[in-house]
């Protein structure tokens, strides 16, 4: 952390002293899952770079809306803060980074992978599945945790790219969507690394790539979709943090210095790893300029895909 960071966390304490209030840091999915784990995690090094007490508040529902919806209302003081994950695009109106809610920081990105079931004849590369997808086109079909989600649109992206029609089924979370893959109901699946990890190391899963530009060090043998025959294949799950807009600049970059300094804590970043999340840094406007990008980027592809919201 440079010296600016450093100076805004020794000012941090008087910004946010008021009382006792505590900061409340809301997390639109249930408790235990990957956005509430990372979250707690900082949220722990936050507390104690700012000496305020930070509560975390599990507002699961409406795919995380309930809690931007809270987030975006709640007063302009610094004290409330969202994680938000995505990209998530849907057909109900939420609150935005850069209109309702400002972006805070960045907490992290990470792959997904593109997996197939091994209870089923499945061919055993990507460049062959695809191949055989283009032969039939309702031969195939792949799950995610839901439409609109950063797991479906992988897929859509996958198919724009290849100019294949493999059906999305959506499911209501990646639990249950794991499983059927699994159990061959769903020959394919888009899905987050950790649930798929130990099925894949056991042999029930193939997996044929990873979404990102880099391999992930969770499944280092594992190419990029890329690397087996997509060039130019990117998609990241993405985790930032967000405050209702109007928030004074010097509390949210308090807010900020905070979190970066929690990101280069070796508990988080290991922990990160270990959730198939790369802890990723960054100010502010660098934070809602990002997300800004990727919405729109992944709007784009949907609206020309026509996809099936939510």
């Amino acid at each position: 952390m440079g010296l600016f960071g450093l100076a805004l966390l020794s000012t941090a304490t008087p910004l946010f002293a008021q009382g006792t209030q505590p900061i409340t840091w809301l997390v639109g999915q249930p408790a235990g899952g990957t956005v509430d784990v990372v979250t707690r995690l900082v949220a722990r090094q936050v507390e104690q770079a700012l000496g305020q007490t930070v509560v975390v508040d599990n507002r699961p529902g409406a795919a995380g809306a309930i809690a931007l919806q809270a987030a975006a209302k709640a007063p302009k003081s610094g004290f409330t803060l969202v994680t938000v994950p995505g990209p998530i695009l849907s057909n109900v109106p939420v609150p935005q980074i850069g209109k309702e809610l400002a972006g805070v920081a960045m907490l992290g990105k990470g792959p997904m992978v593109l997996v197939g079931t091994m209870a089923a004849p499945l061919p055993g590369s990507l460049e062959s599945l695809l191949v055989a997808a283009k032969q039939d086109p309702k031969a195939f079909s792949f799950a995610s945790s839901g439409n609109g989600t950063s797991q479906h649109l992988a897929g859509e992206l996958m198919n724009q790219m290849a100019k294949t029609q493999i059906v999305h089924v959506p499911y209501k979370g990646g639990s249950q969507a794991v499983t059927d893959v699994v159990g061959g109901q769903v020959p394919l699946g888009m899905l987050g690394i950790t649930p798929v990890l130990p099925h894949v190391k056991s042999g029930k899963l193939r997996a044929y790539g990873v979404t990102t530009a880099a391999r992930s060090p969770m499944l280092p043998d594992v190419p990029t979709l890329s690397e087996a025959g997509l060039k130019g294949f990117d998609a990241d799950q993405w985790f930032v943090v967000a405050t209702p807009t109007g928030v004074p600049p010097d509390r949210i970059a308090a807010l900020n210095a905070a979190i970066t300094k929690a990101l280069q804590s070796p508990e988080v970043e290991a922990a990160f790893a270990s959730a198939g999340v790369m802890a990723t840094a960054a100010s502010a406007q660098q934070t809602t300029d990002f997300v800004a990008k990727d919405v729109a980027r992944w709007q784009a592809l949907a609206k020309k895909a026509n996809l099936v919201l939510d």
